[in-house]
């Protein structure tokens, strides 16, 4: 039996590693609401299997083997989380044409609270943060499940190759070659760059600050100078996306036309820069939900502009109000 005396002292301490568990299953899953599923089935899991706990390992070890075990019999039943540029060749603003898919195709934005634990050291906190934004979650999803777990565990979670070897019962060089076609692969995929959110330098602020002001007078060419040349824009849960100044800026102006008069409220997902977007209300009181807006920001300018539309789902998620007057 482990040194935990009591099943309230394994209560205390599942709970010390929830955020950390929960961004291990996010990076594995994709989705934010599969995330806490999965570490509340690790934590049912593990009430289940204490008394055969006997201390071999560390707890932590033992819930890490627990929830990798949970994520594996869940992506075996073929989940695999998608972005709109992953499925689809970009469209022009003049025949773009809205087709929705159904939630279970889609990556999601995730709250940094959820996710990424509490560290005095920076290094690991930005570690963090780069470790779950858009792009790099993502790219995770086009690798095999266990190259997935071994590359998250090595190089994001900074466990040993034995130590990994051991959670997925297997051999160091195993866990050495799946880390090594991992690579690989992501290099392959060519992850586009963007900037943590938190803290924000001058220069980023600045560009926020100059994004909501230029978004909420609806100033669509002030907004475009704040765009990379090749900025994206998606909007999930719709495969639509554009590439580009001119059809970002014609389809504000035809299609998203209804978002002029627009308000923004900050807050951040997945380590990026973020925004509540509430249009004005169809009945004319004040402004309802309708898109949590999250930014990738690279060298000064803005790269994605990731609009997610199901604001039911999002914005209690990241406490945002459901209504502003």
């Amino acid at each position: 039996m482990s040194d935990l005396a009591t099943r309230s002292e394994l209560d205390s301490a599942m709970d010390r590693h929830r955020t950390e568990l929960t961004g291990y299953c996010y990076r594995m899953l994709g989705s934010a609401f599969d995330a806490e599923d999965a570490v509340q089935d690790t934590y049912v899991r593990a009430w289940r299997s204490y008394d055969k706990f006997e201390g071999r390992s560390s707890l932590r070890s033992w819930l890490y083997r627990i929830a990798t075990n949970v994520c594996l019999d869940l992506l075996a039943a073929g989940k695999k989380r998608a972005r709109p540029m992953d499925l689809t060749a970009p469209q022009h603003q003049a025949s773009a044409v809205l087709s929705e898919r159904p939630e279970v195709t889609w990556l999601e934005p995730v709250p940094d609270a959820r996710v990424i634990p509490q560290t005095a050291d920076p290094a690991e906190l930005a570690l963090a943060k780069e470790s779950v934004r858009l792009a790099f979650v993502a790219a995770l999803q086009h690798l095999p499940a266990k190259q997935r777990a071994v590359l998250i565990l090595r190089e994001v979670l900074a466990w040993k190759a034995d130590e990994v070897a051991t959670l997925l019962e297997t051999s160091v060089a195993s866990v050495n070659s799946a880390l090594q076609r991992a690579r690989a692969t992501l290099a392959a995929g060519r992850i586009r760059p963007s900037e943590a959110a938190d803290p924000l330098d001058a220069d980023q602020a600045k560009l926020l600050e100059r994004y909501l002001a230029a978004f909420e007078a609806y100033d669509i060419a002030r907004l475009t100078t704040l765009l990379h040349e090749d900025a994206v824009l998606s909007m999930p849960p719709f495969d639509l996306w554009l590439q580009g100044h001119e059809d970002i800026a014609a389809w504000h102006l035809n299609q998203g036309i209804g978002c002029r008069g627009s308000r923004l409220l900050p807050t951040t997902a997945n380590g990026m820069p973020a925004f509540g977007q509430y249009r004005p209300a169809a009945d004319g009181r004040g402004h309802a939900p309708w898109a949590l807006q999250v930014l990738e920001v690279s060298e000064g300018r803005i790269v994605g502009l990731n609009a997610f539309l199901d604001t039911a789902r999002w914005f209690p998620l990241f406490g945002l109000p459901e209504h502003l007057d």
